[in-house]
């Protein structure tokens, strides 16, 4: 729990540096009651002179750089979430980086050293300087020995005393949260709370980097059959909670177009490989890089597509990636009934709401696109008038699905830097209808037979264990109920006693005891 004192603290000093920075003098007034009017105003006055007209990119990178690497952090996970912030300030989030200058070499040693429990020269041949630096960690360039010789690494390293800071940064954003629901309830729909937890859990993860070396292995097990994309492999001797050591990657940063065409590789290609690479992730292997901007991606010489940093990733249950294979493949088909039964079968619109009111609204959103050309059609987009539905429909956020909404939304905007007229839809529908036929066809029809039979022999085989505590249970109707229902101590201790394997078998006992007892209560109310 986050100290209200200090929280109270660090919620005036982010108000002061988003006045100052001339953030909140830039928002709109209107509509403003007088209390809020008068802080706008003596934001105004507090602001430093600019010549931003409106909010802007730079004046709220300034602001959330002043105030520290996790608001960076949250500036841009609230870039893709214009439900909670707005269209415009969403758009003006857009592209904020990490202003961070490196930590010097020799810390960056030190911090090896101590994880690694060796000495830098027994774990590389050459250490080099730092190629890249973020909030969290940077990279260096090295060398190692192996068995086929030596080869180029690159390792990471985290920066120093970056958990205590984003610790009490985050419990920052818990405290205002909690203010938030409780005081403007308007905004508990949006479950900021929640919303808070998964951006602390998603950073929390992104500062042990054994983390991200085990989502690279698993990523690359999953990949393995997959051409034209891959992860870098991970150097496990040298890799601990604060070090990661992996493949070197030659090759070029997405976000170098120029170099990619002049390389001869082809662009639109390249687009749609990316799109198609992390649906499939998302919905064969439940298991996507979830910060796939162009500058984590890089294409090798023979056209492949290597992604790096997967310090956040993402993860949707079965449940999950049916319902966004399902919603997508409306969409491409313009089934919005069918759209519109599986947000209410999943439990995301609440039961009072209409189906047909609901299709009915998202067919306002799924036909002008249909209707545009391909380079005007926009994921980030869509989802605004999505946002805008659940409002009228009382849905709820799905924190569940923050990371894949914000993936997504950055994955077609790589797609359309590589190909302004890169369309979604059409790379989406070849993947989808994949996916959709192995999980509602023929054969995922038997497999789900198959998995019912096998629940169906587990629990034929625990029968006998329930029959003694139904002949108990039979034993004690009687007195339950002329005197009422109760259970009490020595009934219990009976249900254990008269059991041949003791603790399973009571908890099937007391399982179909309370069944029984429902039905006598129903049974016994419907009597008066």
């Amino acid at each position: 729990m986050p100290n209200p004192v200090r929280g109270t603290i660090a919620l005036v000093r982010a108000l002061f540096v988003l006045a100052r920075e001339g953030v909140i003098s830039s928002l709109p007034a209107e509509g403003l009651g007088p209390g809020p009017m008068l802080a706008w105003r003596l934001a105004g006055l507090l602001a430093k002179p600019s010549s931003d007209d409106g909010v802007s990119s730079a004046n709220l990178s300034r602001a959330l750089n002043r105030l520290g690497p996790s608001y960076v952090k949250l500036g841009q996970f609230l870039a893709t979430r214009p439900d909670i912030v707005g269209t415009r300030i969403a758009n003006a989030l857009t592209g904020l980086q990490d202003r961070v200058p490196p930590f010097p070499r020799a810390e960056a040693i030190a911090e090896i050293e101590l994880t690694l429990g060796r000495r830098i020269h027994d774990l590389f041949l050459e250490f080099g300087e730092i190629v890249g630096a973020a909030s969290i960690a940077q990279v260096h360039r090295a060398k190692v020995r192996t068995p086929e010789g030596v080869r180029d690494v690159a390792v990471k390293v985290v920066r120093p005393g970056v958990r205590v800071q984003f610790r009490r940064e985050l419990d920052t954003f818990a405290f205002m949260a909690r203010q938030m629901e409780r005081f403007v309830p308007a905004s508990r729909r949006l479950r900021p709370v929640a919303v808070v937890e998964t951006l602390a859990q998603s950073t929390r993860i992104e500062m042990d980097l054994r983390l991200e070396a085990a989502a690279l292995s698993e990523m690359g097990e999953n990949i393995a059959e997959d051409k034209g994309f891959r992860v870098p492999s991970v150097d496990w001797e040298r890799t601990g909670r604060d070090v990661l050591t992996m493949e070197w990657i030659d090759g070029t940063k997405m976000n170098n177009i120029p170099a990619l065409a002049a390389e001869g590789h082809d662009l639109p290609a390249l687009g749609v490989a990316v799109v198609q690479s992390f649906l499939r992730h998302s919905m064969r292997d439940g298991f996507f890089h979830a910060d796939m901007h162009p500058g984590n991606l890089f294409v090798a010489p023979d056209g492949t597509i290597v992604a790096v940093d997967l310090g956040i990733v993402g993860r949707l249950s079965a449940d999950s990636r049916r319902f966004l294979a399902e919603i997508l493949y409306g969409f491409i088909r313009r089934d919005y009934r069918r759209v519109a039964e599986v947000h209410f079968e999943a439990g995301y619109v609440p039961r009072g709401q209409d189906v047909l009111s609901f299709a009915q609204a998202l067919r306002a959103i799924g036909e002008p696109i249909h209707g545009q050309p391909a380079e005007t059609i926009s994921m980030g987009h869509l989802l605004t008038l999505l946002f805008e539905v659940t409002e009228l429909f009382d849905m709820k956020t799905r924190p569940e699905l923050v990371l894949l909404q914000k993936t997504m939304v950055v994955v077609e905007g790589v797609a359309r830097s590589l190909d302004p007229k890169f369309n979604m839809w059409v790379a989406a529908e070849p993947v989808v209808s994949s996916y959709i036929l192995g999980e509602l066809g023929p054969a995922a029809k038997l497999r789900d037979a198959r998995a019912g039979f096998e629940a169906l022999l587990r629990l034929a085989h625990r029968l006998p264990d329930a029959a003694v505590g139904l002949e108990i249970l039979a034993k004690e109707l009687p007195e339950l109920i002329e005197n009422g229902i109760r259970i009490n101590d020595d009934t219990l201790v009976e249900l254990v006693k008269d059991t041949k394997l003791g603790i399973i078998s009571s908890h099937i006992a007391q399982w179909l005891t309370a069944l029984a007892l429902i039905v006598i209560a129903g049974a016994l109310l419907a009597g008066y």
